[in-house]
């Protein structure tokens, strides 16, 4: 009697063990890809579902958005500068099937070739483009690593350049570069700006000169704010047409005029 009551047991303990094995439970954000009898049968979950055990191997992979910082790497650039540039990718799995069958470790994989795309692409351009279209490099990195990882069932939906490190002489080169630039700058605006006031000078003294009342009336007004200031200078000022009349009757040797006998 003991003997039966042990063998039942032992084969409740079994049935037990058989149906633990075979209840799986995956969450939504993992899939389930199962191998019968190491032939791959599909992906499945969520939720709760059977497999035949010991036959079945069931394996987890994650759907989640994978963010893997790119380690930093030396570069040279096109014009021969060297630099040290890191940057971080974003991707996730779309196919589990693929992502178990056609790659041992997707993650891995898509970090080796995040790395060696990043030295390829960053020594094709120069530094100003490094500098400047950073969004179209980052672009054009997505873009290759995505066709790479595509055939294993990952999806890259983001490559982002974080950092460039410059060495240091190059540094102080831009730095004074830019200070350079920003000299010329100031030069042109103010060349420009003393363009323009003599155009407007120009314009002014054509008007002033076709309405001599207001020539008069600028000149009361200088002498006006001149005498504001406390200043001991008293300026008078003369009619050009006095000084014309002047000049037209002096002698042309420049002696002054002789005095006529009548006066005399």
């Amino acid at each position: 009697m003991s003997s039966v009551l042990t063998g039942i047991l032992l084969a409740g303990g079994l049935v037990l063990i058989l149906a633990m094995m075979a209840v799986k439970i995956v969450p939504e954000y993992e899939r389930g890809v199962i191998f019968r009898l190491g032939r791959i049968i599909g992906a499945k979950g969520p939720g709760l579902f059977l497999i035949i055990p010991v036959v079945d191997r069931m394996v987890r992979v994650s759907l989640r958005t994978v963010t893997m910082d790119i380690p930093p790497q030396d570069v040279i650039t096109r014009d021969n500068v060297t630099v040290r540039v890191n940057a971080v990718t974003y991707f996730n799995v779309v196919d589990p099937n693929r992502s178990v069958v056609a790659i041992e470790d997707h993650v891995k994989g898509t970090s080796q070739i995040a790395q060696t795309t990043l030295r390829s692409i960053l020594g094709q351009v120069d530094l100003d483009e490094l500098l400047i279209n950073r969004d179209e490099i980052n672009q054009r990195l997505q873009r290759i690593i995505d066709d790479v990882t595509n055939p294993w069932g990952v999806k890259v939906t983001l490559v982002e350049v974080k950092d460039v490190e410059l060495p240091e002489a190059m540094r102080r080169a831009m730095a004074r570069q830019a200070e350079a630039e920003r000299d010329r700058r100031a030069k042109v605006i103010h060349a420009k700006g003393e363009f323009e006031a003599a155009e407007t000078l120009a314009d002014a003294a054509e008007r002033l000169e076709g309405h001599p009342a207001a020539m008069h009336l600028r000149i009361l007004s200088t002498m006006s704010e001149i005498s504001s200031e406390r200043n001991s200078t008293l300026i008078f000022p003369l009619p050009m047409e006095i000084l014309r009349l002047v000049d037209m009757l002096r002698p042309p040797d420049g002696r002054k005029p002789a005095v006529s006998a009548e006066r005399a």
